[in-house]
């Protein structure tokens, strides 16, 4: 699993990985959470976009409630 690049170095998230139809994340304090299809298929092109930046991917769930409440139980 790729780490995460935290550019901004606060970030609360380790790594993460995905496929065509699911990002995986790995954050600090708990994980793996897998965000497929409970969330819409924009967010999860943007949350793909950002974990590669390696910068916003944290805030983006945190900002998000249909996100952040959004992962697989």
């Amino acid at each position: 699993m790729p780490q995460y690049g935290n550019t901004g170095r606060d970030s609360g998230i380790l790594s993460y990985e995905y496929d065509s139809n699911s990002i995986t994340v790995v954050f600090k304090h708990g994980g793996p959470y897998r965000y497929s299809s409970g969330i819409s298929s924009a967010h999860l092109a943007e949350m793909k976009r950002l974990a590669d930046r390696g910068e916003g991917l944290n805030a983006y769930i945190n900002t998000h409630p249909d996100v952040k409440k959004g992962y697989d139980k």
